[in-house]
Formats: structure tokens, C-alpha cells, sequence
């Protein structure tokens, strides 16, 4: 009886050793077996183009499945724009009722008297435009290639920020769409050497998220390249409560770079707990911490061109949007796709799945032309 006893005791103090032994090098025993039966989540992604609709799409994710991780269970499109085809790259799901989208658009309304955007709110569950307001341009807004894409908010303001030169920050009453303020780059401390700035406010919207690629100083505008990326890209937070009232008040600031010619910043969002911000690089994803703005991992794009990191449900995936390559016929045309992204590991999960000729090519067969996405949000379900 006491040998059993013994022995029973040693194998209890050694599957104890071999648990600690687990949990001293963060490797849980239970986490090949967590990895294989990552859980699914599902939801409607929304992203926005340049025909004057958003796609969307209602899609289920199942990480365990490595080669088509992103399942798309139905693709539509909602109009934005009192029936017109505004090209617009921003679209951000309102904080308050996710029913409502907020947009903006990317090029000069065609119908305006003098150089303006577009605004304007849509309700997800009807389809239907709600608002759609034309704004001038700032006079400063000198090149004008490139208007809204990246934006934020706060529980009353939406507010869209330009890729203009000179760009700045507009802050519009969400109720209405009046407009309240504008900030400019130069108040966030950039004059004539930058290339575009995008945003995002944080999950508890206390702070904005602001990025600027830097350039060398502005030339002549009338030309083609006029100034060119140095690739660096100068990350900010910002006070929310102030840009609300149209103030400016950095809270962080930090640099991370990548290639002068294939890196560009645009889109990000941050994780729902905010511990993180997965933004976009164009060539590449970057993944930052959510408070200080440090490089935490860097993820290379194989399969297209990101735009935009959208979080999942609960910060350990992501979706990429990305303008990829697809074969239409005997054409190779531009194609705008979704990809996951495991955050925790800093890697993409299985190949691309389109969100845009996968639709067109129903009515326009191998006449399908390119098709251009740039941001995306979504209602996880």
C-alpha cells in the first residue's frame, strides 16, 4: 500500500512539473488543440469602391480552415448618392447605431460649381441614402487628385480627414451633417512633407489614430511627381474630445518605415480592446501597440495590394482588403478581394476571395473591367 501510494504520488508531482514546465515557456499544453479548432465568426463587410456602391458582403470566417479561411454566403451592393456614382474610398459604420454607414467621397463632385466633396450617411438595413451633402474644398487644397479616404468619430461627429495637399481633418455633426470644424496638417506638425493622411478613432473613441506618409518638400504640382515618399510614416494620437471642438492635442507619436517605393500607409483600425492598431502598408500590414504606437509584428502582402486592416470580433484575426490580380477571359484585370490575417501570429490565413468582380462579372461577363476597393468596416454578428 505505501509503495502505490509513493508511486501515485511521484506521477502526481510529475504531470504537475510537466503543466509548469508548459505554462514557464507561455506555451499552454492545450494550444495545438485551441489553434485546430479556432472558432468561426460571422458578419456583413462592407467595402467601398469607385462605382458608386459599397459591397455587401455577408461572409462567415473559419480559421482552422487554412486554405479558404473566408466563405461569402451572399454579395450585394448598396448605392450611395441620390442615384449618382460617386468614387469614394471611406465608409465608416456608425458607433451609435450600427444601422447607419457614414461615407465621403475620394474625387471632386462632377456637378458642383466650385471644387467640393460629398458626405453622406446610408441605413445598412434598407439600402437607402439618407444624406448627401456636396462641401467645398478648402482653398488650400491646392492638389486635389485624391479627397476623403481614411476617417473617424466621436458620439456626435463624424469626421473624414483628406488626402488633399494641403490635408486636413473635417468635423461634421452626425445628426445633421453640418460641418464644425477643420484642422489642419500643419497643426499636427507637417508642412509641405507629406503624401496623404488617414485615421481612426479608438474603440472607446477617446483618441484618433492619424498617419501621414513622409515625403521630401512639395514642388510643382502641375507635375506628375512633385514630391516623393521617404518611406517613413508618422504615426499620431490624438485627443478626440478636442477635434471635437475642433483643438488639436497629441497624445503620442511614433514613426515605423518600409520601402520607399511599395510602402504607403492608408486605412487602420484598432483591436476591440484597443491594446492594438492593425494598419495598412500597401506592400505590407503593420501591427501596433494601441498606446504607444510601437512596431509590434510586420506581415509582408503576397497576394495584393492592402488598403485596409478591418479587426474581427475579438482582435485575433483581421480582414485585409486588397486590390489583387484575377483573370476575366483572357484579361488580367485589377480585383478588389478580401484575405485573413492571423494577429497573434503575423501571417495571412489561406488565398484571397473577391468582394468585387465576383459580382460584376454577373452582369458584365468577360466585359468586367478593373475594379478598384480601397476601405472596409463591418457588423460581426
Amino acid at each position: 500500500m505505501k509503495k502505490f501510494l509513493v508511486v501515485s504520488l511521484c506521477m502526481v508531482m510529475a504531470f504537475a512539473a510537466y503543466l509548469s514546465m508548459g505554462t514557464m515557456d507561455n506555451t499552454p499544453v492545450s494550444a495545438p488543440a485551441a489553434d485546430a479548432k479556432a472558432k468561426s465568426f460571422s458578419g456583413t463587410f462592407i467595402v467601398a469602391g469607385h462605382g458608386g456602391h459599397f459591397a455587401k458582403a455577408d461572409i462567415t470566417v473559419d480559421p482552422s480552415n487554412t486554405k479558404n479561411p473566408i466563405k461569402i454566403n451572399s454579395l450585394g451592393m448598396d448605392a450611395i448618392g441620390s442615384g449618382k456614382a460617386y468614387i469614394f474610398h471611406d465608409v465608416r459604420i456608425d458607433a451609435n447605431d450600427r444601422t447607419k454607414v457614414f461615407w465621403s467621397t475620394y474625387k471632386p463632385d462632377a456637378g458642383a460649381s466650385v471644387p467640393s466633396a460629398r458626405v453622406g450617411v446610408n441605413d445598412l438595413s434598407t439600402g437607402k441614402v439618407l444624406k448627401d451633402i456636396s462641401f467645398p474644398l478648402d482653398e488650400s487644397a491646392k492638389f486635389t487628385g485624391a479627397l476623403y479616404c481614411g476617417s473617424g468619430q466621436t458620439k456626435d461627429n463624424f469626421m473624414p480627414m483628406t488626402m488633399t495637399k494641403k490635408g486636413y481633418i473635417d468635423v461634421f455633426d452626425k445628426a445633421t451633417l453640418k460641418h464644425k470644424h477643420r484642422v489642419f496638417a500643419e497643426q499636427l506638425g507637417f508642412d509641405q512633407n507629406y503624401i496623404f493622411m488617414h485615421g481612426n478613432t479608438s474603440p472607446d473613441m477617446k483618441t484618433m489614430m492619424v498617419s501621414l506618409n513622409g515625403s521630401t518638400k512639395w514642388g510643382d504640382m502641375s507635375k506628375p511627381e512633385f514630391n516623393k515618399r521617404s518611406g517613413v510614416i508618422h504615426n499620431m494620437l490624438l485627443d478626440s474630445a478636442a477635434l471635437d471642438n475642433g483643438q488639436v492635442k497629441i497624445l503620442k507619436k511614433n514613426t515605423v518605415s518600409g520601402d520607399k517605393a511599395k510602402t504607403f500607409t492608408f486605412r487602420q483600425t484598432f483591436t476591440p480592446d484597443g491594446k492594438l492598431v492593425l494598419q495598412s502598408g500597401a506592400d505590407r500590414a503593420y501591427i501596433l501597440d494601441g498606446k504607444s504606437l510601437k512596431l509590434k509584428k510586420e506581415v509582408m502582402m503576397k497576394d495584393g495590394e492592402n488598403h485596409d486592416v478591418v479587426s474581427g470580433p475579438n482582435g485575433d484575426y483581421a480582414i485585409l482588403t486588397l486590390r489583387s490580380k484575377s483573370k476575366v477571359g483572357d484579361k488580367t484585370v485589377v480585383d478588389g478581394t478580401l484575405q485573413l490575417l492571423d494577429v497573434k501570429k503575423g501571417k495571412t490565413i489561406g488565398g484571397t476571395v473577391s468582394v468585387c468582380n465576383a459580382c460584376h462579372k454577373k452582369d458584365l461577363g468577360d466585359d468586367v473591367a478593373k475594379a478598384i476597393l480601397c476601405g472596409g468596416d463591418v457588423n460581426w454578428k
